[in-house]
């Protein structure tokens, strides 16, 4: 099998991860990582020490598979550092936290070339900048002999600030249900990606680096939000998750997600005219986007950046569950011609 050829690098067999050695790669990776605010040792001894704040550790892993979660042929390197550490560090945002660390397990044949692997430090490192955070530990191990994939496992660490973790089981009917953040580009670019085309450009973007709302997490927790997730899998998918863990009935209004998520300058009508499509089928099932979905009493005035888009109810005899329009979630995702979200093993 060939391999793409990464964006925007040319290969060098003398600069390979193989021929500079382990260590050689740590030095080079750690000196494009930054430095994290809270630790007092930082990568380069068996473990690193951090202080907490808080007291709590809010803790959480995500695996980006090549091939599956990422392409070099269409992400730079940095880019796809962004994307790592964006899927982690929104997972910290939805739980109501500040990121303060991320330790990176890395994956590769000995053929990678190390300054890609350096590309994905330096995206790593941008990511986290805004939080004082960094990378401050991993590991690094070659690839089976019959794999060419890289494979990144990358655990986020966040602070509370004295704040209680918001989590998925605490919506309760008569709140409504909001939305912070993009929905529907990453997919929008993922499809023009897999077409051969790179344009529109911000939709490409999305996609190679998403920019979740990290800030709309703590001032949701702050506001009296009840139940939050990132939207990972897509919009039905996750407020799925929230239905089933809370135990209630989650309905959406698609004329509200329209009117807040299909700009009809932007590149969803776009493309999916293009395409034959329907955008709101990217809204409601794409994901990637890392949009933070909450629920929150009645009546509470939203921090900035929150949109209503729903209520939540009684489950009823169906039991819990999402609707759109009174419509079941997996009908409309059968209707738009999509699943309803990601599935890692269907």
């Amino acid at each position: 099998m060939t391999r793409p050829r990464p964006l925007g690098l040319r290969p060098d067999p003398d600069d390979s991860v193989g021929a500079i050695g382990e260590f050689a790669l740590i030095d080079r990776v750690v000196a494009r990582s930054g430095a994290a605010a809270v630790a007092d040792v930082g990568p380069g001894d068996d473990a690193a020490v951090l202080r907490t704040p808080d007291g709590r550790v809010v803790a959480c892993t995500d695996v980006l598979v090549e091939g599956r979660h990422f392409r070099r042929d269409w992400s730079s390197a940095e880019d796809v550092g962004h994307k790592a550490a964006a899927a982690n560090l929104a997972d910290v945002a939805a739980m109501g936290a500040v990121p303060t660390a991320l330790l990176v397990g890395l994956a590769c044949p000995a053929d990678t070339p190390a300054g890609w692997l350096e590309g994905v430090a330096v995206g790593m490192a941008a990511e986290c900048a805004p939080f004082g955070a960094a990378v401050v530990g991993g590991d690094t191990s070659a690839s089976a002999p019959d794999s060419q994939a890289v494979v990144l496992s990358v655990t986020a660490l966040g602070d509370l600030g004295g704040r209680a973790p918001v989590l998925r089981s605490g919506a309760r009917p008569g709140d409504v249900v909001a939305v912070a953040g993009r929905l529907g580009w990453s997919a929008c670019g993922l499809a023009v990606l897999r077409r051969g085309f790179s344009s529109p450009i911000a939709a490409v973007r999305a996609h190679r680096r998403p920019t979740p709302p990290y800030a709309a997490g703590p001032a949701a927790a702050d506001a009296g939000a009840t139940a939050m997730c990132d939207t990972s899998d897509g919009l039905l998918a996750d407020a799925g998750h929230l239905a089933a863990d809370s135990g209630v009935l989650i309905e959406l209004d698609r004329a509200a997600l329209q009117q807040a998520f299909v700009d009809p300058a932007g590149p969803l009508p776009q493309v999916a005219a293009a395409l034959g499509g329907d955008p709101m089928a990217w809204v409601l099932t794409g994901g990637e986007d890392h949009a933070l979905v909450a629920t929150f009493p009645a009546g509470v005035d939203l921090p900035d950046g929150w949109t209503v888009v729903g209520a939540v109810h009684e489950p009823g005899d169906a039991g819990p569950g999402v609707q759109v329009d009174g419509v079941p979630a997996s009908r409309v995702a059968e209707e738009l011609g999509e699943g309803a979200g990601h599935v890692h093993f269907g």
